[in-house]
């Protein structure tokens, strides 16, 4: 937690600073240790009655000066320890010069407390303060944060704690609130400028001449399809680590930030992705973990050795360090541009070894939605193509016929397809029409693909494969906010996230999590919908079913208390974490009544991610992108819940 600062501790910060800067031209943020550490206790609040002060500050990061937001003097904001069964009252000041909002993540509220402008509430006009008040009404691991404009990018966010009203099921002698971030010199209106004026602004890992070389022919032959699309497989992440130092509860790679155990004890690690745009990869090299709890609800324990946190997810994890010595705890950002690090140790100034960066990951042709090796999983019964269905053998009343498992491209052109993630050789990339590309989900899930001809146009063989044209189906609107779509999307839930392959340890996949207790609503769903992850990467535009938010008042709209199943469909070539407020949905992955309940989810490139939903909250809730920029660029909606007495 970085805190206020005075004229002297910027001095002195400004003096480590130049000292360091001939070190710090050999060797990156991450390598560079304070030998000292830091540990100063969180600053924590408490109690049914909560003051909370939004204000800009400088804090310092890695012996520099850096503007911010923050709340009550530190970045990330007091950690809020609730009990659940208590009301609490939050009286919240901005004292800013525009407004401002807190949303309480992962929080079941009245939708009038759930901190959305424009959405739930109208915001916190300047030199104003806005009293949220709410019963709590569940335990667990969570955040809050801004969600007017870009404040989020600043410093505005911090942790929550809720301590079960009974015995907590995990059980543990320690406990460590762990919270990564992004943090950036860099303005974020200046960031969101530069990459609406150039996309890869910050994508300094391009492939070279000589990568392509090493690989020979075939490599080569996918960076002229890449490159026929204006796409490249570097472009994991939009803004990265030349833009982003990489925090751990406010401090940078070299601040060292420490946290303190006793060897032999259990150690409960409370992980919050509290980033703007910054998938991490977290693991302790030389350490287990056991993840025991999925954004704020228990799951069973699976020991792994790393796991992948989306923006706004959050993981705990019990860690047993036997041994006297020090840990790292290493938060990767997915693209391998820079890494968030900590140590845990027992006791301070201990440091372990830094380990260095890995390759950076490419997608491959699976993240465009074209996973061919997936072809002998699939249903082709019907004229449809389909993904398996991971409920099918747990729970085979829930299989539902209508729309949700893919999607089609129109004017795509594909013929003597290659199984695998990397070639597809016969596909004329450069007769797409990206940019008024239009595609349909319809009832039949991956509808595009016309099984019903043995021959002539539309003819299904493997040999010329052909897709139909759903250019004026409604469901995904066309335009130049849709780039490309995903062809055979599939369920990639078991995947360990991109970069993540080959290792040779456990990473934990979604499959792994299965709900602690049984869920509290077990009817199967009783209609389904599907929702497009659409984009153009090349131009920043950033969509639901190719529809901004400023593009339409038109809400999804749910009745109170039905069963919805929703698939969402990733026809980007990027990852997005999505978050619902106001709710929890079931993951659908074969556990049944046991299925782990989320609040966000990251759904793969080229992937769709299906789940349950009871909407049991009535008002409008916002829905979208977490990570931060796409959600400014559009990827948000409304979902409406209305009262039953209402027209659906």
């Amino acid at each position: 937690m970085s805190r206020i600062i005075d004229r002297r501790q910027m001095l002195r910060g400004a003096a480590l600073a130049g000292g360091g800067l001939a070190l710090s031209a050999y060797m990156p943020a991450w390598a560079q240790t304070n030998s000292v550490g830091m540990t100063t206790p969180r600053l924590t609040v408490t109690g049914n009655d909560i003051t909370l002060r939004i204000a800009r500050q400088t804090m310092m990061i890695d012996g520099r000066p850096s503007k911010a937001i923050g709340i009550n003097g530190t970045v990330p904001a007091p950690l809020i320890r609730l009990r659940e069964g208590q009301n609490v009252r939050l009286s919240v000041i901005n004292d800013l010069d525009e407004d401002s909002s807190i949303h309480w993540h992962g929080l079941l509220v009245p939708t009038q407390f759930d901190g959305v402008p424009g959405v739930s509430f109208p915001g916190i006009k300047p030199r104003s303060t806005f009293v949220y008040e709410f019963p709590i009404k569940q335990n667990g691991t969570y955040w809050y944060h801004s969600h007017s404009g870009l404040q989020e990018q600043l410093g505005h966010y911090g942790p929550i704690v809720i301590d079960p009203a009974g015995v907590d099921p995990v059980q543990s002698d320690r406990e460590h609130v762990i919270v990564l971030s992004d943090h950036s010199q860099l303005s974020p209106e200046a960031i969101f400028r530069d990459m609406k004026v150039d996309p890869g602004h910050f994508s300094y890992q391009q492939q070279t001449l000589a990568g392509l070389l090493a690989g020979a022919d075939q490599r080569l032959k996918d960076r002229i399809k890449w490159g026929k699309m204006r796409m490249s497989p570097t472009d994991i992440s939009d803004a990265t680590g030349p833009a982003y130092t990489y925090l751990v509860n406010g401090h940078g790679p070299r601040d060292n930030w420490t946290a303190l155990f006793t060897p032999g004890q259990r150690v409960r690690l409370r992980v919050i992705n509290a980033s703007s745009m910054t998938t991490f990869n977290v693991r302790i090299p030389g350490l287990k973990l056991t993840i025991v709890q999925a954004d704020g609800q228990n799951v069973m324990p699976v020991e792994v050795d790393e796991f992948q946190i989306g923006v706004a997810e959050t993981y705990d994890a019990i860690v047993t360090p036997n041994d006297d010595r020090a840990y790292t705890l290493v938060g990767e950002a997915i693209d391998r541009s820079g890494l968030a690090r900590a140590t845990l140790a027992p006791r301070a100034g201990m440091a372990a070894e830094v380990p260095a960066l890995r390759p950076r990951p490419l997608a491959t042709m699976k993240d465009m939605g074209m996973d061919m090796s997936s072809m002998g999983g699939m249903d082709m019964s019907g004229g449809q193509m389909r993904g398996p269905d991971p409920t099918a053998e747990k729970n085979p009343s829930a299989k539902l016929t209508a729309s949700g498992a893919g999607t089609a491209a129109g004017a795509m052109a594909m013929s003597s397809m290659t199984s695998g993630g990397s070639a597809m050789p016969g596909m004329d990339h450069a007769a797409m029409n990206h940019g008024a590309m239009a595609v349909g989900s319809s009832a039949g899930g991956m509808a595009g693909m016309d099984m019903s001809q043995q021959g002539g146009n539309g003819a299904m063989d493997m040999g010329s494969m052909k897709m139909r044209d759903f250019s004026n189906a409604p469901e995904v609107k066309k335009g130049p906010g849709v780039q490309t779509m995903s062809p055979m999307p599939v369920d990639r839930t078991g995947d360990p996230g991109q970069g993540l392959e080959g290792f040779g340890h456990k990473v934990l996949v979604y499959r792994d999590l299965m709900a602690l207790d049984r869920n509290p609503d077990v009817r199967a769903p009783a209609r389904s919908l599907d929702i497009h992850l659409t984009g153009n990467m090349e131009r920043f535009m950033w969509s639901f079913d190719g529809v901004k938010m400023s593009e339409t008042m038109e809400p999804f709209a749910f009745l109170e208390g039905e069963r919805v199943r929703v698939t969402l469909i990733n026809d980007t070539m990027m990852g997005h974490p999505i978050h619902l407020h106001g709710h929890f949905f079931e993951l659908v992955t074969g556990h049944g009544d046991h299925a782990p309940r989320k609040h966000t989810v990251i759904v793969q490139p080229g992937s769709k991610v299906t789940w349950d939903l009871t909407a049991n909250a009535v008002g409008d809730w916002a829905f979208h992108c977490h990570l931060l920029y796409h959600m400014h660029a559009g990827m948000m909606r409304t979902v409406s819940v209305r009262p039953r007495g209402e027209a659906a």
